[in-house]
């Protein structure tokens, strides 16, 4: 049984693999990636893949019974990235395949749910058995720039008092490894996020807590918060897109108390106040 994983020198990507090795033998793992060298540490099979060349996506897919299909990075771009993916398992005779989408894809308001449902779409109507997982905000999309923050001083956003069910990429991968790993997951889609919702002003008292110093949250106006990060240094569109995500917490878009991660991995989500003393080690 020839298991998959695209992106796989990505951080996501690189996790799933580590997961998949304790669950079964690395002979059955194939590493997809456009430059094999990055991912010789991790000591698997790996073959050339580029989500932009459908005749190399085809011939590396050739033997792969199961595919774990990592969304992209390249926003605008992912969605016609993803149906060469999938066009080329359907030729390649794979038997299912996993994709990673975006908690409540068809009813979020974030910027990234466009390509995700579309994807979703494409899957479903491409006659190959799939599994659906809606994977939540990671944790370390706050945590990464945590000594940026301690240093301003303060934390800013416009996420309001929305909450956040974000879970860490160990959390997301070991999911990924566990489906792939079972049997009868043929048309599930599941709804995963971290068992502790927290608010932009919870992350910063567990900041000041953890610190020891006096970190507020200030919630700002969503085109104010837009500004201020391109005077950071972001490039203005992923400064307006960030903004724009913040707004989409306070609707509500990353909260979720379904548990569906925890009861799928089989233990608690990782904590933001471990991820918070992670990053801060």
């Amino acid at each position: 049984m020839k298991i998959a994983v695209t992106g796989a020198s990505g951080q996501l990507g690189r996790l799933v693999i580590e997961d998949l090795k304790e669950k079964t033998s690395v002979e059955n793992i194939v590493a997809l990636v456009r430059d094999p060298q990055k991912i010789a540490d991790l000591e698997v099979e790996a073959r050339k893949f580029d989500y932009d060349n459908p005749r190399l996506l085809s011939e590396a897919l050739i033997g792969i019974d199961k595919l774990l299909l990592i969304s992209g990075s390249e926003i605008g771009k992912r969605l016609s990235q993803h149906t060469n993916v999938i066009e080329a398992a359907k030729n390649a005779g794979v038997k299912i395949i996993a994709y990673t989408s975006l908690l409540k894809a068809d009813t979020s308001t974030l910027g990234l749910a466009g390509e995700h449902v579309g994807t979703e779409d494409v899957l479903k109507k491409s006659g190959v058995p799939y599994v659906i997982l809606r994977n939540g905000w990671y944790t370390e999309n706050y945590t990464g720039s945590l000594h940026q923050v301690i240093g301003l001083g303060t934390l800013y956003g416009s996420s309001g008092e929305g909450k956040i069910s974000s879970a860490t990429r160990e959390d997301y991968a070991a999911a990924a490894a566990t489906v792939l790993t079972s049997e009868g997951q043929e048309g599930k889609v599941y709804e995963l996020a971290g068992d502790e919702a927290f608010t932009m002003k919870d992350y910063a008292t567990e900041i000041s807590r953890q610190t020891g110093k006096d970190i507020p949250y200030v919630n700002l106006p969503e085109n104010d918060y837009a500004q201020a990060l391109v005077k950071g240094g972001l490039p203005e569109g992923f400064a307006k897109f960030l903004a724009s995500s913040h707004v989409s917490t306070e609707k509500g878009d990353l909260f979720d108390d379904g548990h569906q991660l925890s009861k799928l991995i089989g233990r608690p989500t990782t904590p933001l106040s471990k991820a918070i003393s992670a990053a801060l080690a």
